[in-house]
């Protein structure tokens, strides 16, 4: 009985959220020092691993995508561009819409910055089997989909 109500109160919407906040801090902080390893900071990081997986996209679609601002991803292809790792070029059919790729420069960087992370990142889950990481985003996505807006 006394083990029951431990697993109901461990269970309760404030526990979870709780639990779930203080993983996500763990897991965050072993991205951050990932990505400050390979001397980027975190929008850039982000922006780069979109096109590398992506190819060429709209500003406004990395945005989306990497979940900045209007003005935080403009700074951040700014920023970008002047390091020589993207460039901007008009879109084919409506020359309103500019397109980000990668330079030569910028696919190496990621290319070699996104293994490193990929290393670390599987480090930092490595106290779960596949298959209970499997179980774990199986129910994030339906904890984050619990009223089917595909959130995640």
């Amino acid at each position: 009985m006394q083990i029951e109500a431990k697993r109901i109160a461990k269970s309760d919407g404030t526990h979870v959220f709780l639990v779930l906040w203080k993983a996500y801090r763990a897991l965050r902080a072993d991205a951050e020092a990932s990505i400050k390893r390979i001397n980027l900071c975190d929008s850039d990081f982000r922006v780069l691993e979109a096109l590398l997986h992506n190819g060429p996209l709209p500003v406004n679609i990395i945005g989306q995508i990497v979940d900045l601002t209007t003005g935080s991803i403009t700074t951040a292809v700014d920023r970008l561009e002047s390091k020589g790792l993207v460039v901007r070029k008009h879109h084919p059919t409506d020359r309103r819409i500019r397109i980000v790729q990668l330079t030569t420069k910028g696919h190496q960087l990621i290319e070699k910055a996104f293994a490193q992370h990929k290393t670390d990142m599987e480090k930092a889950v490595s106290n779960l089997s596949r298959a209970q990481r499997g179980i774990l985003v199986d129910l994030l996505k339906r904890l984050g989909d619990r009223d089917g807006l595909a959130r995640i």
